[in-house]
């Protein structure tokens, strides 16, 4: 397993991680993605803590907390050779304190949290997404503290807008606060927005990208393509509705190209899918998820090998769709490699 550094901080995480969404398996959306118990849930980690995954990421929203209770009950013992990521901000009541990122929400969460994960102490906390009604200084602040007192040892967000998320590291310099490590994003073959601007800010500020649904929301592991309809055991019959949308032709695109790849290589698409993104400039980690240890097995087979730099163009090519204004204007540093030589 290679290890990278988390953004510009003193972090090394693994290039794979562990999502525990499909862990509890509570309400609708969860129900369909997994419904892994505490047993099941301690071979997984033990598959992947042989292959060097170390880094396991969760949400206070994910089953209602059943996934950070599940995922603490499987790690009970070997709590020093693992990194819990998890994220607050979301929603999980109807009550005024039940959302947001204000000071006493966000000290609430992480209190929670800690109790469910049975630890004294979360290695990364992300904000789950940005809350318009807290004031930065506050939020920031809030993080600040929660360092200082050992809770959390070093804070991301997930899902943010560039132009806040830029704030945020500003009033943290400002104020000489803990700045912001890691950004948890949406990247796959079929959708690389993140690339616009994003990564061009996480460039800048050493913020490392840790990817969520790397195969598209379930649309790249080899299931689907052309004259293959979705099968009737999978789970985006489900929860397409929360998908990240996608045209078909691009998706039917992408998995021409990364079939073809995968007979000269041998390996799965899903493995050359992940890979694809292992080298993208900022990627820290690629969240990977799996309900049952084949399909965890088949992801772990992403590392250890590369595409070639023609296999790589291939799939570029097949994925690369013109970004809407007021991006597009990105699209000029593709073309003139000299004015932004990091992305290159």
């Amino acid at each position: 397993m290679e290890y990278r550094q988390l953004g510009a901080s003193g972090l090394r995480v693994p290039v794979l991680s562990f999502g525990t969404g499909t862990f509890g398996g509570k309400g609708a959306l969860f129900e369909a993605w997994g419904r892994t118990d505490v047993a099941g849930a301690r071979r997984l980690i033990d598959i992947c803590l042989e292959a060097g995954v170390t880094l396991f990421d969760t949400a206070d929203v994910y089953s209602a907390g059943a996934a950070e209770e599940i995922l603490g009950q499987a790690v009970k013992g070997r709590r020093e050779d693992v990194l819990l990521s998890t994220k607050a901000g979301l929603p999980v009541g109807d009550g005024p304190q039940d959302w947001g990122t204000s000071r006493p929400r966000l000290i609430r969460a992480v209190e929670g949290a800690l109790r469910r994960l049975g630890t004294d102490h979360i290695d990364l906390l992300q904000l789950h997404a940005f809350d318009a009604s807290t004031p930065t200084e506050e939020l920031m602040g809030t993080l600040d503290r929660l360092i200082a007192t050992g809770k959390i040892r070093y804070a991301g967000v997930s899902n943010y807008p560039g132009w806040q998320l830029m704030k945020a590291q500003g009033v943290a310099d400002r104020h000489g606060w803990s700045r912001l490590v890691a950004h948890q994003v949406y990247y796959s073959l079929i959708g690389r927005a993140y690339e616009a601007e994003l990564m061009p800010l996480a460039v800048d500020q050493g913020i490392g990208a840790l990817v969520w649904s790397p195969l598209g929301w379930g649309r790249l592991t080899g299931k689907i393509g052309r004259d293959r309809p979705l099968p009737a055991e999978s789970r985006l019959h489900e929860t397409e509705q929360f998908a990240p949308p996608v045209e078909s032709e691009l998706l039917y695109r992408v998995i021409d190209a990364l079939e073809a790849i995968a007979a000269e290589t041998g390996k799965t698409v899903p493995q050359i899918a992940i890979n694809w993104l292992l080298r993208r400039p900022t990627v820290s980690s690629v969240i990977i998820g799996a309900r049952n240890e084949d399909q965890l097995r088949q992801n772990l087979g992403a590392v250890g090998w590369e595409l070639t730099p023609e296999q790589v163009a291939v799939l570029d090519a097949a994925s690369d769709v013109l970004p809407a204004y007021p991006i597009a204007p990105y699209r000029q540093q593709e073309g003139f490699a000299k004015l932004n030589p990091a992305l290159v």
